[in-house]
């Protein structure tokens, strides 16, 4: 798929407009449309005002959607390069750009424990990379009667209420980035030395700001380690009073999935987890997944 290319429509083609019905969501992130259709072209002004919705709301969700996987691969290249993958399948081979998340076996089977145990922890997608995950997308492919929700949190909002004292703080600090580090806090396997090698540890600033809106943001999760220049346990205490301070239930919003939900977000400012909140070993749920490739946070 690396070959495709976004695919814009001609200046005839009335099938997309420009837009400005993206209506925000009942919380304190995001907004939704059920008023476009992936499956065909987007013309030029209608792809500048998903872009734009999605700089001022952070999290977009386009209702009414079934794209294959070429078409959700072309509608993800419009946000930037399209991220490859380190997760191996059973047979070691590596996930593909646009690939399946879910709770089936290889015989189509729901089963009740989860494949990816950090999936339920609290996390920006790559952090421990030099140039982590700007954008994550998801489409809802079948999903169970209820639950199975995803939620977010807003690093925006969490770091604008911190205390003008711990802004002070934490400015200018940095915290570790660590694929090692997140195996170990979520009871998952640990990385082969292959995947150390490629993803070695790093440090990232603790406040990002944002490279189009200028905002700042905590910039945590699950990946993160330590802090640079702090003494190991004094670091870790911050990481949790600032990961605990994010995610109360005003910085959050949950999405509950519905059928044809095409779910998008900025790495750079939001945090998400899955909830288990479904009976995993009874019911299906199947969403398809593609990342686009980000810049070194600042």
């Amino acid at each position: 798929m690396n070959s495709l290319h976004a695919q814009a429509a001609s200046p005839a083609d009335t099938s997309n407009r420009p837009i400005s019905l993206f209506i925000p969501l009942d919380g304190i992130i995001g907004a939704e449309t059920d008023g476009l259709d992936l499956s065909r072209p987007l013309d030029g002004g209608t792809v500048e005002a998903v872009r734009a919705a999605f700089r001022d709301h952070h999290l977009l969700v386009i209702r009414n959607q079934s794209l294959d996987k070429e078409r959700m691969y072309r509608f993800a290249e419009l946000f930037g390069p399209i991220e490859g993958h380190m997760i191996r399948l059973a047979d070691g081979s590596k996930w593909d750009a646009v690939h399946t998340i879910t709770n089936l076996d290889a015989a189509g089977n729901p089963v009740a424990k989860p494949f990816i145990s950090s999936n339920y922890f609290w996390h920006t997608d790559k952090s421990f990379l030099r140039e982590p995950s700007l954008l994550t997308m998801l489409q809802a492919v079948e999903l169970p009667p209820n639950g199975g929700d995803t939620q977010f949190a807003d690093m925006t909002a969490a770091f604008d209420a911190l205390p003008e004292a711990t802004r002070r703080r934490i400015d200018g600090l940095k915290s570790v980035q660590s694929l090692e580090f997140m195996r170990r806090y979520t009871g998952s396997a640990p990385p082969t030395e292959d995947d150390i090698a490629a993803a070695p540890p790093i440090a990232h600033p603790l406040v990002r700001t944002h490279p189009e809106t200028g905002r700042k943001s905590l910039y945590i999760g699950m990946y993160s380690s330590h802090i640079e220049g702090l003494p190991e346990e004094e670091g870790r205490a911050l990481l949790e009073e600032l990961l605990e301070h994010a995610t109360q239930d005003r910085f959050v919003f949950t999405h509950r999935w519905q059928h044809g939900d095409l779910v998008f977000w900025d790495n750079r400012c939001l945090l998400h987890r899955a909830t288990a909140n479904f009976e995993m070993g009874k019911h299906r749920r199947v969403l398809m997944r593609v990342v686009v490739k980000g810049s070194v946070p600042e």
